[in-house]
């Protein structure tokens, strides 16, 4: 096994530094006579540039951004070539047909052996200077603070001490002497080739959602990270198979829409795993599904959180609403983007009031500074349309309490920043629907919309009444308005006085209805359950001679005659 020493995490000499200086070595760019290097895939054990890559063209290629500043890092390329006339197979064939081969001996790997990998890889994982590296990347490409994208590796860490104990929950069930003789065993068995397709707002965690548990329960895996933060996947990589991971087991490739693509139609990828938009998710279960796929997806969320102004603790539940909406730009499935308070109209004003002045005491900028709360929204697009949702909810009658629009950073005047907005649809009707655009739209920025209603059952219709179900929460101190609240509401993650209630891995996350295609979870029981199937054995072992093992009538045991 390796140690610390064999890792880059040193910082870079400046006289040896590429054109482009980042903090560390990354041995996954590759500098050619362009300004910005361009991202390999790591393929059987080693980091590759693209096949074929004397055909690609420009537009296959996709510009790789520091969202604080606006300036190209790198460009990535495309691993599926829809190119007819071409006899090198893409680089998206390559992984999968290195995965397919490394299949057989990794799974019948004992799953001891397998665990211990990722024991060795979660105690590699711990070191605060491995992590740091990982949150560099994270900060550099994504845009969240530092603090936040330690908070990121580590959340991951966590389901790979997960993978470090799948054999209790592989086992299977067995029943003895079903007839004289006749025994049943079942057993969990891994799928074979296994994919992940993850987003931008977690470049470190959901990558460590799907690999270890697929890789730990005897699975081979090609894992696409998102083009706009493919670093930290890289690096998670590289780290792992220097770990001793036989080559072939993991690949990662690069790439969007075309890469996508030919993973949902690959005959020999066995399962996939999303986390995403809406249209994204609704559109990779159901190709995904029509090729015969078993597909899991995470996808949008609306995640409300209702106070009841006359019991809650005032300071810090403001403090925690804060946190959870505006927190990594709100850009997370489960930050809160809907308050409801309840209560009298004109109590909830000043609660109103705390969370304004609450939210402009987060500093915005860049995530690699002291101080900063806030970071910028991945892209320029991503701002612009968080904008204009904020005007059209404003035009539409929604009071803005406070707007974050036009926050300029020091140094930084290029980037995607939005500050933390509040708008305020103030007393609604729980009978009729909540047509404003700040409340119909994911934003995934750090806009918070608040209402008032009387009554907890009014606030428990209108969560309900809400298409997504990915998680809520309440904020109380009674114990029966608790009860009341985590038994009739719909949202599957439900936290009492926890804002954000993203379970351990020891449970499974668990959003539901249209946060979710599929019906398996990730992590936990149901997410080792997704990485394999049954097998069921029945024996029949007879000591005497000549016993009867069968004939042409339908089998029956233990019926009388």
């Amino acid at each position: 096994m390796f140690t610390a020493a064999a890792f880059s995490t040193q910082s870079i000499d400046s006289n040896d530094s590429p054109p482009h200086r980042f903090k560390y070595d990354a041995p996954w760019l590759h500098y050619s006579n362009q300004s910005h290097p361009d991202v390999m895939n790591f393929i059987n054990g080693s980091f590759q540039p693209p096949a074929d890559a004397t055909r690609l063209t420009s537009s296959s290629y996709i510009e790789c951004r520091d969202p604080s500043t606006n300036k190209v890092l790198s460009y990535v390329p495309e691993s599926s070539i829809k190119d007819d006339t071409s006899t090198t197979p893409s680089s998206l064939e390559q992984a999968v047909t290195a995965a397919k081969e490394a299949y057989p001996s990794w799974s019948s790997t004992p799953v001891q052996t397998r665990q211990r990998l990722f024991l060795e890889y979660a105690h590699f994982l711990h070191k605060k200077e491995v992590r740091e590296e990982i949150a560099y990347w994270i900060t550099l490409e994504n845009g969240k603070t530092m603090a936040d994208a330690m908070g990121d590796v580590w959340r991951g860490l966590e389901v790979v001490e997960a993978a470090t104990r799948v054999g209790n929950d592989m086992m299977g069930d067995s029943l003895q002497n079903l007839s004289s003789g006749l025994d049943t065993i079942s057993y969990r068995v891994p799928l074979g080739v296994c994919a992940g397709i993850a987003p931008f707002n977690f470049p470190a965690m959901i990558p460590l959602w799907m690999a270890p548990l697929a890789l730990a329960t005897g699975n081979t895996y090609v894992l696409k990270p998102s083009e706009k933060t493919p670093s930290a996947t890289m690096l998670l990589a590289s780290y792992l198979h220097d770990l001793g991971l036989p080559p072939g087991v993991l690949n990662v490739v690069n790439g969007s829409r075309d890469t996508v693509d030919e993973i949902l139609t690959h005959p020999d990828i066995k399962a996939i795993s999303f986390v995403g938009s809406n249209s994204a998710g609704e559109y990779i279960h159901d190709v995904g599904s029509k090729n015969g796929k078993r597909v899991q997806a995470n996808l949008g969320a609306k995640n409300h959180a209702t106070i009841l102004m006359d019991d809650a603790d005032r300071a810090s539940t403001i403090k925690a609403i804060v946190g959870a909406a505006f927190g990594a730009a709100g850009q997370r499935c489960m930050a809160l983007s809907v308050i409801i308070l309840v209560g009298d109209m004109s109590e909830s004003q000043g609660w109103i009031d705390d969370v304004v002045e609450e939210g402009k005491k987060l500093k915005v900028g860049n995530g690699f500074q002291d101080g900063v709360d806030v970071g910028p929204l991945i892209s320029k697009e991503a701002t612009e349309r968080a904008e204009r949702i904020i005007q059209s909810s404003i035009d539409e009658g929604a009071t803005c309490r406070l707007d974050g629009r036009g926050v300029v950073v020091d140094e930084f005047e290029d980037g995607n920043f939005l500050g933390p907005t509040v708008i305020d649809l103030n007393s609604v009707n729980p009978n009729e629907p909540i047509t404003n655009s700040s409340y119909t739209e994911e934003i995934f920025a750090p806009v918070l919309t608040v209402m008032t209603v009387p009554t907890l059952e009014d606030a428990i219709k209108i969560t309900n009444s809400n298409p997504y179900g990915n998680g809520c929460a309440l904020f109380t101190s009674s114990g029966a308005a608790a009860q009341k609240y985590q038994f009739e509401i719909e949202a599957g993650q439900v936290g009492i006085n926890v804002p954000i209630p993203v379970p351990l891995p020891f449970f499974s996350f668990t959003g539901n209805k249209a946060s979710i295609r599929g019906d398996v979870n990730f992590y936990g029981k149901s997410g080792v359950h997704f990485f394999t199937q049954l097998k069921t054995v029945t024996s029949n072992w007879q000591y005497q001679k000549g016993s009867d093992l069968g004939g042409v009538t339908m089998p029956v045991v233990g019926k009388k005659q």
